[in-house]
């Protein structure tokens, strides 16, 4: 079983060499401390930074570098700042090859619920509907069940939708799961520790073997 970090970084594995990333606010913002050094990944904050690195060491913060989420962040050589249209105009033109956002629900057809939860205040939607609707590949980090160990994997959502029939692969701190053109999540692997049984367990939605 893995803990936000190993969550991190397994999904990091799943970027390529060339790739532009759109990271999410939460555990996908901790991605970019796993990427290899051996591919060169440009990363891409909605609120108008191309090239963000890692996190900064303590006590080399810059209040001026952040990312969407609002944390200090580093820049990779090369790296442009722009504003928010510039921003949302790669990403509605379908420029990100690859965004990684956390989620409180996913459905079984790939519909995400991220943004809202009823008679909660929030802040906004932020770019996730933008993401969502033009992104080529979505990949989802988050817990497998809620504070009340309820699942997150579901038949249907919820929540308020975010977008519908996106994702492609969820990674969870109990495994990694494709999510089927026709339905169904369905197994990719599972972490060490994990049992078949326990994913069975925690998954509401259809899991196909």
């Amino acid at each position: 079983m893995l803990d936000k970090y190993g969550i991190a970084k397994r999904i990091a594995k799943e970027i390529q060499d060339g790739y532009y990333v759109n990271l999410g606010i939460g555990i996908p913002t901790l991605v970019a401390n796993y990427i290899s050094e051996d591919i060169n990944v440009m990363l891409q904050s909605e609120n108008g930074l191309l090239g963000m690195g890692p996190f900064p060491y303590e006590g080399e913060e810059d209040a001026d570098y952040i990312n969407a989420g609002k944390q200090t962040i580093t820049t990779l050589p090369g790296s442009v700042f722009f504003d928010s249209a510039m921003s949302f105009g790669m990403i509605r033109s379908r420029k990100i090859d690859l965004t990684i956002l956390g989620a409180m629900e996913v459905s079984e057809q790939g519909d995400i619920a991220n943004w809202k939860i009823p008679g909660k205040m929030v802040k906004g939607m932020g770019g996730a509907m933008d993401l969502v609707a033009s992104a080529q590949n979505i990949i989802v980090a988050m817990q497998h069940v809620n504070k009340a160990g309820e699942s997150k994997l579901l038949s249907a959502c919820t929540l308020p939708l975010t977008g519908i029939r996106c994702v492609k692969k969820i990674v969870t701190e109990l495994g990694v799961f494709d999510v089927l053109p026709q339905g169904g999540f369905k197994i990719v692997e599972l972490h060490e520790g994990v049992t078949l049984d326990q994913v069975r367990y925690s998954t509401q939605g259809k899991l196909v073997e």
